[in-house]
């Protein structure tokens, strides 16, 4: 398989990554980190090779083991900040993730499969749920979906930093 699109670049790192918008009966699905104590979307890295959607498809399937089709690309999020995993602890990363909201089946189960971590578990959440949420403009966007595309920016270098929210619009489709 090829690799993550991960790319050291001096003390730090620059990811891509995808992640699924999963929602059924007025719930989220969710991975939470049994070490961090927060939720986080299911995805992960875009492989070298493969774009975005395949992406979001094949993360889906092994963490849940469901094929899932795409409805729509609903985010795309920039985000600096500091890692917290034994690799990358403390470094910065800089990550672009493409977030789609998933046509979900009405039978779906997730049956858990590997989200990449042994003591992280699949989970369904409320939105209004007092846990942190990975990533963090999560609660607020998708409690008013919208059928534009959303460019978000995070940076939490800056202390009190208030995520940019801008409307990407598209002419001509």
């Amino acid at each position: 398989m090829n690799s993550d699109c991960t790319v050291k670049i001096d003390d730090g790192f620059i990811n891509l990554r995808v992640g699924a918008i999963i929602p059924k009966d007025g719930k989220m699905l969710m991975a939470e980190d049994g070490v961090h104590d927060y939720f986080y979307s299911i995805g992960g890295r875009i492989k070298f090779g493969e774009n975005a959607e395949e992406a979001v498809i094949r993360e889906i399937y092994e963490e849940t083991g469901v094929e899932m089709e795409i409805d729509r690309l609903g985010y795309i999020h920039e985000n600096y900040f500091l890692g917290d995993c034994d690799i990358n602890r403390g470094k910065l990363i800089y990550e672009i993730s493409f977030y789609f909201y998933m046509k979900v089946p009405e039978d779906f189960e997730p049956v858990q499969q590997n989200t990449g971590k042994s003591c992280d578990k699949l989970v369904w959440t409320e939105l209004d749920d007092s846990v942190k949420f990975y990533p963090e403009f999560f609660r607020e966007a998708l409690s008013s979906p919208s059928y534009a595309i959303r460019h978000i920016v995070s940076d939490n270098r800056i202390k009190n930093y208030k995520d940019e929210y801008r409307i990407l619009g598209f002419h001509g489709f």
